[in-house]
């Protein structure tokens, strides 16, 4: 099977003044044409550096992708270094020159004479056309294919599209299949044990695991000589993972904890409000995001004061006065008289401290309580959450869509 490497180029990518979005762009387009990308590289604007990368790439992969460094400026040296590592020279291409000339003709400008440096391309090299004017360069080196793509995104995407048929032809009959699936409500070393040797490297398909702020993705990703085994070997592990994590998996692709809740409440016809003092609305927001959400979210109440929670909520003084305002009391009180103030099916309460002050040695920062009241029965929770106040607060939202969604099952 052919596999990719990307090199990306750039002193301002390696000090963080640029973000990299070509190379997710282009790893996701090979993907997409089933050539998978099995490593990545960043390095600075010297011609050795750039060379000893597409040394290491061309040892990792069939297919050699760059980006950035066409210009005309000092700093743009990748066809220099494309030059060195091909082991020739740099040929002045006249077609090329009068296509950056007309370039500027058609503006009105004068051609700087510094980009005439653009016009020459490594000697044996295809020119690839581009938007701007900097053209691409393509040419295969023992079996191999070194591309180079310019740094501006919408010219690299453009010039990508442009050479998707080559690469596929290069790339031959093969074929991937990947499969998400999302879980939440455990950590990623308690799902890998319950995963056992499924995650172990060499396997077809291979499962990797990234994590994000608790969502836990698991990627499935089988490899074929035709499309349609490559998802049914995807389809295989799918139903094994699903056996061994049960309630852990909630959706697969892109779908998040709120689609997945607000699509069981308007299946089953139901509805939700909601009653939150420390993540203050971000509970109500992540439902609401959801188009639709009007078939099914009601009410909301942002109580963070103890008067609010008494005067819109119902929530006994006493209760407040005797547990304090974050207790599993006042989460279940603000759950019940939001239910019961909204109507609704369902409601949760929530009340924490998100920090970072506030915390003491019986009531720590991340300390949550979480409350889901609905007809016949009220659940609450106690969490301890870590890191920081807006991790805090995402992760004792997402909690209650989860608690709520398991109610739902």
């Amino acid at each position: 099977m052919k596999t990719a490497s990307i090199v990306t180029i750039g002193n301002e990518i390696l000090a963080g003044l640029t973000v990299d979005t070509n190379a997710a762009f282009l790893a996701k387009e090979l993907q997409n044409i089933n050539i998978p990308v099995v490593s990545s590289y960043t390095v600075g604007d010297e011609i050795d550096s750039i060379v000893q990368k597409l040394e290491l790439a061309s040892s990792d992969a069939d297919i050699i992708i760059t980006t950035g460094g066409l210009g005309p400026t000092d700093d743009d040296i990748t066809r220099q270094a494309f030059a060195k590592f091909l082991g020739v020279g740099l040929e002045l291409r006249e077609e090329i020159l009068k296509k950056i000339q007309d370039y500027f003709k058609s503006r009105n400008f004068q051609m700087p004479e510094r980009n005439k440096i653009q016009a020459y391309i490594p000697a044996g090299a295809k020119a690839l056309a581009n938007i701007g004017t900097a053209p691409g360069i393509m040419t295969e080196l023992n079996g191999k294919l070194f591309i180079a793509l310019p740094g501006v995104p919408m010219e690299a995407q453009r010039m990508f599209e442009s050479i998707v048929p080559e690469l596929k032809q290069y790339a031959g009959t093969q074929a991937i299949a990947v499969r998400k699936l999302k879980c939440f409500g455990a950590g990623e070393s308690a799902i890998a044990e319950l995963l056992g040797d499924m995650m172990q490297r060499g396997r077809n398909p291979l499962i990797n695991c990234t994590v994000d702020a608790g969502i836990i993705t698991l990627h499935i990703v089988a490899k074929a000589q035709d499309e349609e085994k490559a998802k049914k070997i995807c389809e295989k592990d799918e139903k094994i993972l699903r056996k061994k994590l049960g309630e852990l998996v909630y959706g697969t692709a892109d779908q998040t904890l709120a689609q997945v809740v607000g699509e069981k409440l308007t299946h089953q016809k139901k509805t939700i409000a909601t009653a939150e003092s420390c993540t203050g609305g971000l509970l109500a927001k992540l439902l609401t995001d959801i188009p639709g959400a009007t078939n099914y979210f009601t009410y909301g109440w942002i109580t963070y004061s103890n008067d609010a929670k008494i005067s819109e909520l119902g929530v006994p003084i006493d209760l407040i006065e005797q547990h304090g305002a974050v207790s599993e009391q006042v989460a279940e009180a603000m759950a019940k008289g939001a239910r019961k103030k909204a109507g609704a099916d369902f409601a949760i309460g929530i009340t924490g401290i998100a920090g970072p002050t506030g915390g003491t040695e019986q009531k720590p920062v991340g300390l949550v309580y979480i409350s889901v009241d609905y007809h016949g029965g009220c659940e609450t929770k106690q969490y301890i959450f870590s890191f920081n106040r807006p991790f805090i607060r995402l992760r004792a939202a997402q909690t209650a869509l989860n608690m709520l969604r398991k109610r739902l099952i």
